[in-house]
C-alpha cells in the first residue's frame, strides 16, 4: 500500500531534524571532513525525503548541497535557508489535481479570476522590465511581490495547486529581494518572467474550459520550480531549455485584446481611459459589442426617418428641428458608444516590451526600448489586430535594422541601438511609427533582389516609395542566411496584408546608416467608415475615403488603350491603370460615351489607379455591415452599408477591384 501524505510527512521531518541538530552544533573553527561528510549523507537523506513529497526543486537543490559538502566547509547559510524552504513546504498542503472540479462550481469565480490574474500578470511583466533598467526601485519589488501574493491566495482558495505552488515559490525568492538578500541580474528577471509565462497559460487553460474550448494545461513545472528554488537558495540557476518563446509571448498569448477577449473587460463612459476601480466597472465585451451595433442601427434608422420623404413634403419647421435634435443626440450617443470600445494602446506596447528584451538577448544586441504615446486610445479590435503586424515589424527592426554592438562602434555610434514605438491621432486616424537608428534599407541590395526573384525588370524605372514596398512583396527576404528570428520573407507580407484588412496603409522612410521609420495610419475603429457614395447604373457603392487621393472628369485625350487591352489615364504627368466599375461588376452604365463619368484616383496596397464611376453621390459617414459568410469571398466587396435613403451600398475593396482580372467571378446589377 502506498504511504499516506502524513506518514511521508513524517519522514522528511526526522531527516530534517536531523540535519537542523547537526546544523546547531556547527564548529566555529573550518569543520574537519568527517563533519562535513556527515552533513553530506543527512543533505542527501533530505533530497531523497523531498522527492517523496513530489518537491523535486527542493531535493535537487539539497542534492547539490550534498555534493559540494565533499569540496567545500562554507555551507552554513546555505543549509539553514534550505531548512527553512522545507519546513515551508511542510506547511503547504499535500499537492493539488493539476486542473481540478471546481470550474464547474463555480464560473462565475473562476471567470473573475482569470480576469484579476491576467491584470496582475500583465502589471508583473511591465514591473520586472522597469526593474531590470533599474533593479534599485524598491517600491517595484514590491509591486511584483504583491501581485504574486495575490495570484497564489486566489488560486489556493480555487484549488489551483500548480499555479499556487509556482505563486508560492517566486514569492519566497522575491521576499528575499525586497530584504536585499537577492540581487535583481537578468538571471533573475528571466527566471520570474519564466514563471509569470507559465501562469498565463495556466490561465489560457483555465479561460478555455469555461468557454467550452478545452486547451491543455503547460507542462509540468518541475524544471522552473527548480530554477525558482535555487534562486532563493542562492545556487547557480540553471539556463532556460532551448525553446524559443519570443514569438509566442508577442503573438499567441499576447495577441493584445487576447487578455481582454476571453471574459470580460473594463468599460468607463467618455473617453476616460482606463482609471481607478471606484470609477470603473466590468462588462462583459459582448454586451458592449451589442451595444454599439444597437447604437449602430439607431443611426441608420434616424437617417431613414430624417429622409423619408413624406416628412420632407410637409414643410414644418418644428419638426424639421426636433429631427434635428434627434440628429445631434444619436450622434452623441454613437460617440459615446464608440468611445466605450476605446483602450489605451500602452497595453500592446508592452508586449512588445517583452518582445523586444527578448529578441536582443536572443540576438546578443543592446537595444534602448523607447515608447511615446501610451495613452493613445483606439478602438479594442484594432489593438488585438495590431499585435501580429508589430511583432512582425520589431523583428524586422532588430534582425534587419538594428547593428551588433562592434559594427555601430565602428560606424561611430553608440553600442546601443534604439528602437521607438510611438502612437498619435492625426485628423480623425491613429499614426502607429516604428523607428529603428540601424543601417537603414539599402535599396540597391532590394532592387538586385527583386530582379533575382523576377518581381521587376532591370529596366524598370521605380521611384524610392516603390523599391521600398518591394519588402511587402511574399517571400522577399534580403537576409543572406535564414534566422530563428527572421529570414524567411513572410513578416513583412502578413503586415501589408493585415494592415490592409484594416483599412490602412504603411509608409517607408528610411536613410542609410541612419535608421528607418515604418508609418501606420489606420482608422480608429472599424464599425463605421467615411466614404465616398459613387453611383455605376442603378447601383451604389462606397469607397473608403483615406484611400482616395483626387477626383476628375475625364478630357477626350486622357484615357488610351495599351495594347488594345489596358487602358491607362495620364493624371498629371503619369500613366494610372484605369478600372471601370460598372465593367468590373457587371453593372449597366448610365452614361451614353466611352469618356463620359468621373474618373476617382485611389491607393490600393499595391499601386494607385483610377476608378471609373458614372456620377458621384457625396460623401458619408456609414455603418459596415457584413454581408454573411455566402457572399463574405466576393473579390472586391469589403462590406455594406445602408445609406440615408435606405438604399444598401457595397463598400469597395480596393485591393480586392485592383487585381480582379476578367474572368474573376462578378456581382451582376
Amino acid at each position: 500500500m502506498a504511504a499516506t501524505w502524513d506518514e511521508v510527512k513524517c519522514g522528511i521531518e526526522r531527516a530534517v531534524d536531523a540535519l537542523a541538530a547537526q546544523v546547531i552544533g556547527w564548529p566555529d573553527e573550518t569543520p574537519s571532513a568527517e563533519w562535513m561528510q556527515s552533513i553530506g549523507s543527512l543533505l542527501a537523506a533530505v533530497s531523497g525525503e523531498a522527492a517523496a513529497i513530489e518537491r523535486p526543486g527542493v531535493a535537487s537543490i539539497a542534492a547539490g548541497l550534498a555534493d559540494r559538502s565533499a569540496r567545500e566547509t562554507e555551507l552554513l547559510p546555505d543549509i539553514e535557508r534550505v531548512i527553512e524552504m522545507i519546513r515551508d513546504e511542510l506547511r503547504e498542503p499535500p499537492p493539488a489535481v493539476p486542473m481540478p472540479v471546481s470550474i464547474a462550481e463555480d464560473p462565475e469565480l473562476l471567470n473573475d479570476f482569470v480576469l484579476e490574474a491576467r491584470e496582475h500578470l500583465s502589471s508583473i511583466e511591465e514591473n520586472l522590465l522597469v526593474l531590470e533598467r533599474d533593479p534599485q526601485q524598491a517600491d517595484v519589488i514590491h509591486s511584483v511581490f504583491r501581485s504574486f501574493h495575490t495570484i497564489k491566495g486566489l488560486a489556493g482558495f480555487l484549488n489551483l495547486g500548480e499555479m499556487q505552488e509556482v505563486s508560492h515559490e517566486v514569492e519566497t525568492a522575491l521576499d528575499l529581494a525586497r530584504n536585499h538578500q537577492l540581487a535583481i541580474t537578468p538571471h533573475v528577471i528571466d527566471v520570474v518572467l519564466a514563471a509569470a509565462d507559465h501562469l498565463k497559460q495556466w490561465l489560457e487553460a483555465v479561460a478555455g474550459r469555461l468557454n467550452g474550448q478545452p486547451v491543455p494545461p503547460p507542462d509540468s513545472a518541475g524544471t522552473l520550480l527548480v530554477r525558482v528554488r535555487a534562486l532563493a537558495a542562492g545556487q547557480p540557476v540553471e539556463p532556460a531549455p532551448a525553446v524559443c518563446k519570443t514569438e509566442a509571448a508577442a503573438g499567441a498569448e499576447a495577441a493584445a485584446g487576447g487578455e481582454e477577449s476571453g471574459a470580460e473587460s473594463k468599460a468607463s463612459s467618455g473617453s476616460s481611459g482606463q482609471k481607478s476601480g471606484a470609477n470603473a466597472v466590468r462588462v462583459e465585451t459582448s454586451k458592449l459589442d451589442h451595444l454599439v451595433d444597437m447604437v449602430g442601427e439607431m443611426m441608420i434608422a434616424q437617417s431613414l426617418v430624417r429622409h423619408d420623404p413624406g416628412l420632407a413634403s410637409l414643410n414644418r419647421p418644428p419638426l424639421a428641428r426636433n429631427l434635428s435634435q434627434l440628429a445631434r443626440i444619436t450622434q452623441e450617443l454613437q460617440k459615446t458608444a464608440m468611445s466605450m470600445r476605446m483602450i489605451h494602446i500602452g497595453s500592446l506596447f508592452q508586449k512588445m516590451a517583452r518582445l523586444v528584451r527578448d529578441l536582443s538577448r536572443k540576438s546578443n544586441k543592446q537595444v534602448a526600448f523607447e515608447t511615446r504615446g501610451e495613452e493613445t486610445e483606439l478602438d479594442r479590435h484594432l489593438v488585438e489586430e495590431l499585435a501580429d503586424p508589430l511583432m512582425h515589424m520589431i523583428r524586422n527592426s532588430l534582425d534587419h535594422g538594428i547593428e551588433h554592438p562592434a559594427e555601430r562602434v565602428k560606424a561611430g555610434k553608440p553600442e546601443a541601438g534604439r528602437l521607438r514605438l510611438g502612437a498619435c491621432h492625426q485628423a480623425g486616424h491613429i499614426v502607429i511609427e516604428v523607428a529603428d537608428d540601424g543601417r537603414g534599407l539599402d535599396r540597391e541590395r532590394i532592387r538586385r533582389k527583386a530582379m533575382e526573384r523576377g518581381l521587376i525588370a532591370a529596366e524598370d524605372t521605380l521611384s524610392e516609395s516603390e523599391i521600398y514596398n518591394l519588402i511587402f512583396q511574399p517571400g522577399f527576404s534580403t537576409a543572406e542566411q535564414i534566422t530563428d528570428i527572421s529570414g524567411r520573407g513572410v513578416g513583412m507580407d502578413v503586415v501589408r496584408k493585415k494592415i490592409a484588412k484594416l483599412r490602412g496603409r504603411i509608409d517607408i522612410q528610411s536613410t542609410p546608416g541612419a535608421g528607418t521609420v515604418f508609418s501606420l495610419r489606420l482608422p480608429l475603429t472599424l464599425a463605421i467608415i467615411d466614404g465616398l457614395v459613387v453611383g455605376v447604373g442603378a447601383e451604389r457603392y462606397i469607397i473608403p475615403l483615406f484611400a482616395v487621393r483626387e477626383m476628375l472628369r475625364p478630357s477626350a485625350d486622357m484615357i488610351s488603350t495599351v495594347e488594345n487591352r489596358a487602358e491607362m489615364a495620364l493624371v498629371r504627368g503619369h500613366l494610372l491603370p484605369v478600372v471601370r466599375l460598372g465593367e468590373r461588376f457587371g453593372v449597366r452604365t448610365a452614361g451614353a460615351g466611352d469618356r463620359e463619368g468621373l474618373l476617382i484616383v485611389a491607393e490600393s496596397s499595391e499601386r494607385a489607379f483610377c476608378l471609373h464611376v458614372d456620377v458621384l453621390i457625396g460623401k458619408q459617414e456609414v455603418v459596415i455591415k457584413s454581408l454573411g459568410e455566402m457572399l463574405s469571398d466576393i473579390p472586391g466587396i469589403a462590406g455594406g452599408a445602408i445609406l440615408g435613403d435606405g438604399r444598401v451600398g457595397l463598400i469597395l475593396d480596393l485591393d480586392g477591384v485592383f487585381r480582379a482580372k476578367d474572368g474573376a467571378r462578378r456581382v451582376k446589377g
